[in-house]
């Protein structure tokens, strides 16, 4: 059996895709992910979805605050929370160097 129906068979089968042990690496590390208004987050990656939304864990939001104020960030506590792939802009893992270019090679797989 080859194509499609070997693909299909074989994730049915329990093996996963180069993308999805990529992400399994990441589980519980840390990661920065900026969104569309300006604010960012770090936290423990712990898990994405298909259409890329990403679960956040012990997660801190930062923002810039009024040029007035004596700390131009502000943080603040907001636990597990969900970043939507259509709000992110960037995102940062803190990984090795080889998974580093094998994140950059997930789009070109699967």
């Amino acid at each position: 059996m080859d194509g499609p129906d070997r693909e299909a068979v074989e994730k049915c089968d329990g093996s996963e895709s180069n993308s999805v042990a990529i992400a399994k690496k990441l589980i519980h590390g840390r990661m920065l992910i900026g969104i569309k208004d300006g604010r960012f987050f770090v936290g423990a990656f712990y898990c994405m979805d298909k259409q890329g939304n990403i679960i956040l864990q012990d997660a801190v939001e930062y923002r810039s605050t009024r040029r007035s104020s004596p700390s131009p960030m502000e943080h603040r506590g907001v636990g597990l929370i969900l970043i939507p792939s259509a709000c992110r802009t960037s995102c940062h893992v803190d990984c090795s160097v080889q998974d580093q270019l094998s994140l950059l090679s997930l789009d070109h797989h699967d």
